[in-house]
């Protein structure tokens, strides 16, 4: 973005910040096969180059001791629980219970004793036990990482601040179709609901938890 823009947003009132709290967690929004297998019709490499970071944060969370959580789509019959959203978006069918490409890729698996939230809808909230789950961990702040960026992970963070969780978006870790939504989103997503960080400083906040624990 041009600085002229920041500049424009700051003067309008924009761009404060959330600090990150005592009680993290890393929410993994729908890191599965179909958007990294080539023959998924949701597959692009921006997916792909998001992949590494998220093991690699998931890692990081738990020498930390940080919980991460999971999150993928199952839709049953004819995806008449997707609603809307189903009949929006055709390549939902690669959600259909029981298909392949709703499996967690290496790396993403997650442990016996993680959260995985199913969900049918863009945000990680919108109809699941998510939030209700967070409160009874004690969590705080929540790291968001996964796919796509301008829609689960966009429509997640902006439900995780309205539900009072401090969001922090890893941008390395989250995918995208192009790199222009990639930006755009972004760019929003820190002028009005989240603080986007980089990796390094996202595994810097976890194990400074981990120390003061």
């Amino acid at each position: 973005m041009t600085a002229s823009l920041q500049d424009d947003y700051q003067r309008a009132g924009f761009g404060g910040t959330l600090a990150f709290g005592q009680r993290p967690a890393l929410l993994v929004i729908d890191v599965v096969q179909a958007y990294v297998q080539p023959d998924s019709p949701l597959f692009a490499q921006g997916f792909v180059d998001a992949l590494a970071p998220n093991v690699r944060l998931i890692e990081a969370a738990r020498a930390a001791g940080v919980p991460v959580v999971f999150t993928n789509v199952v839709y049953g019959a004819e995806g008449r629980d997707g609603g809307l959203f189903y009949r929006k978006v055709p390549a939902l069918r690669c959600f259909l219970k029981g298909s392949p490409l709703g499996a967690f890729p290496a790396g993403i698996v997650p442990r016996v004793d993680e959260v995985v939230v199913s969900k049918q809808y863009a945000s990680a909230f919108c109809g699941t036990s998510l939030a209700a789950t967070l409160v009874a961990m004690g969590i705080d702040t929540v790291l968001v990482t996964g796919y796509s960026t301008s829609g689960c992970v966009r429509a997640t963070t902006l439900d995780a601040l309205q539900h009072g969780f401090a969001p922090f978006v890893v941008p390395e870790a989250c995918g995208e179709r192009d790199p222009r939504p990639q930006e755009a989103n972004l760019f929003d997503l820190q002028a009005k609901y989240a603080e986007v960080i980089g990796e390094a400083r996202a595994v810097a906040l976890m194990a400074a938890c981990s120390a003061a624990r």
